[in-house]
């Protein structure tokens, strides 16, 4: 069995794993608070006028990083997938990823998300605390705090309301 058959079955008993640099992270499937969240977040990404960017969003979908493999909640998108790529992990790098923050897993969101997700190419990085309101945004040569809600400007000319 390979890691994907592995990923896979691990999904149907309600476990998210991942793989940062070759270290395997689990996390336990989403609740009703975390995914009305992510909902409320998808409803806020629109593009801005003059961007190229299509604005595309993937909800909790398996990406294959060349570091590893992650399952963003929102990955932001520029164009879609090819059909091909459409049936597995995805290869396109996202140039945003927005994480909210599961009771218990705040290290995993805040801590290691965050720096591996800039050191595979993703431009803008996001996570919501939805208990604290903590909105982190991170780029190669910043990280801002704020409060939610707010409205964040992407690089990829995209803007989202967190």
């Amino acid at each position: 069995m390979n890691i994907q058959q592995s990923i896979l079955q691990a999904s149907e008993l309600g476990i998210r794993l991942e793989i940062v640099n070759g270290l395997p992270l689990w996390e336990a499937q989403p609740v009703y608070r975390h995914q009305k969240h992510v909902e409320r977040i998808v409803q806020g990404i629109e593009r801005t006028d003059g961007t190229e960017c299509a604005c595309i969003h993937a909800v909790d979908v398996y990406i294959q990083f060349p570091g590893g493999l992650k399952r963003p909640d929102i990955s932001i998108l520029c164009h879609e997938p090819s059909e091909e790529e459409q049936d597995s992990a995805l290869t396109i790098i996202p140039e945003a990823v927005i994480e909210v923050v599961s009771k218990g897993f705040e290290a995993k969101d805040l801590e290691i998300g965050p720096p591996f997700y800039l050191s595979q190419g993703v431009k803008d990085v996001i996570v919501f605390d939805p208990l604290t309101l903590l909105v982190l945004h991170v780029r190669r040569d910043r990280a801002v705090r704020h409060v939610s809600p707010v409205l964040i400007k992407l690089e990829c000319g995209c803007q989202v309301l967190v």
